[in-house]
């Protein structure tokens, strides 16, 4: 679920006018009858997700009439390319996915997002504390439809067949896995480092497992990586990557489209394991024939512990995607993200698999036994860290994901992390 939204615009907090005319000029409104036309972009562009969404445009239609809604599916990766473009020419759609954090802050900076505080007073006050990772300075700027967590999903027939018996625990007992999956003719792990960031994944939850939650909290409010626990957290990392346990391309390899994608590859049975959040099972089902992805033999572990980290084990890196606006797209856009959050839209968005909701009525619906897992883990995590490009926005989390893309090809160092990380927020300071 990935970023850079505002490269060149929002992260040096250049007025919208530098981005274009407008944030939105994609919606169209007829003068005489006041009928109006709303975009929405979202990436569930596999079944069963694709089908749902276009049925809840038709139902959102039919309860206003006068508005239509023009809904454009499109691979992840694809969507944030165009979205990037979009607010730099002042075409971004009128409802888009957005993934708060820094990125939004820089957004509301630049004066680009809608401020929905009032106008969704009441969904805010259900979703509770949801919506904190949307908010700036007390205001909310979306209404997340989707949280989660981030662990190793993997194949129990797989595991079964090298002789795993239990998900690892540790990364002594990681490892020991990596091994017996290889000896048994198996790809342990894939990973999408073309894409960076599930790459970059790995180095996030390193130093969630290696930093104490104060120091985090620090480097958030400060921007100062000096603690040692993040030269740790790149050691961890060099550590496995010397092991050798990702697939035959992955530098190359992207996350989540096609079947040689990361996601792919564990959907089709060509790899044991993968870290992801909590969409893969909604990801996988779309990238096999028969839409069941790995069906019965879905398993999920928690990211293993090592010795002598500072962090909670029971500490999660992971974060949710939210609907929000540009500033100037007109009221109906905020009533169709009003009605995505729905207790009728969440509970169907549960019953497909297609993410954790964050409508406490829908909780129950959720049916897939490794997501109805996933939700007690967010529940009872010590601490849900936020995606760390999320987090420090794109300039600092840019830099920090550059590096550790070198790190898996073996051309950065555990430090040469660190030293691009403080760069780039001092230059921020």
């Amino acid at each position: 679920m990935k970023k850079q939204i505002l490269g060149l615009c929002a992260a040096a907090a250049i007025a919208l006018s530098a981005c274009g005319g407008s944030a939105s000029d994609t919606s169209t409104t007829d003068g005489a009858s006041g009928d109006v036309t709303l975009t929405w972009w979202h990436n569930s562009n596999n079944e069963p997700g694709k089908s749902v969404y276009d049925q809840v445009a038709k139902d959102f239609e039919a309860a206003h009439p006068g508005v239509t809604v023009e809904v454009t599916a499109m691979a992840h990766e694809d969507m944030l390319t165009r979205l990037e473009a979009a607010w730099q020419s002042g075409d971004a759609p009128d409802v888009y996915m957005e993934r708060g954090g820094g990125e939004l802050a820089d957004k509301v900076d630049a004066g680009l997002v809608k401020d929905i505080t009032e106008s969704a007073s009441d969904e805010i006050a259900k979703l509770g504390g949801n919506v904190s990772g949307w908010q700036v300075d007390g205001q909310t700027y979306a209404l997340p439809f989707s949280m989660g967590v981030v662990g190793f999903w993997y194949n129990t027939d797989m595991f079964a067949e090298a002789g795993i018996t239990e998900a690892p625990k540790t990364w002594d007992e990681m490892y020991d896995a990596i091994d017996k999956l290889k000896a048994a003719g198996i790809a342990p792990i894939s990973v999408g480092a073309g894409d960076k960031w599930p790459a970059a994944h790995y180095w996030y939850y390193f130093a969630l497992r290696a930093c104490d939650s104060a120091v985090l909290d620090d480097a958030v409010k400060t921007l100062d990586f000096s603690d040692q626990c993040f030269v740790t957290a790149g050691e961890q990392l060099e550590k496995l990557v010397a092991a050798e346990p990702f697939n035959a391309g992955f530098l190359n390899t992207p996350a989540q489209t096609g079947p040689t994608s990361a996601s792919g590859l564990l959907a089709t049975g060509k790899v044991a394991m993968e870290l992801a959040g909590h969409w893969e099972p909604g990801v996988m089902q779309g990238l096999t024939e028969d839409g069941k992805g790995l069906g019965d033999a879905t398993g999920w572990f928690a990211f293993p512990s090592f010795d002598g980290q500072a962090g909670d084990p029971t500490s999660a890196l992971g974060g949710g995607d939210a609907w929000a606006s540009p500033a100037d797209a007109p009221d109906e856009a905020t009533e169709l993200i009003k009605y995505l959050l729905s207790d009728e839209v969440q509970k169907t968005f549960a019953e497909n698999d297609m993410g954790l909701p964050t409508n406490p009525s829908a909780s129950q619906y959720v049916t897939d036994p490794a997501l109805a897992d996933l939700l007690e883990v967010r529940d009872n995590a010590a601490r849900v860290q936020l995606y760390f490009d999320t987090a420090f926005g794109t300039s600092v989390g840019g830099a920090m994901n550059d590096a550790i893309a070198l790190m898996f090809a073996g051309q950065a160092s555990p430090q040469d992390i660190v030293d691009a990380t403080q760069q780039a927020a001092d230059a921020e300071k």
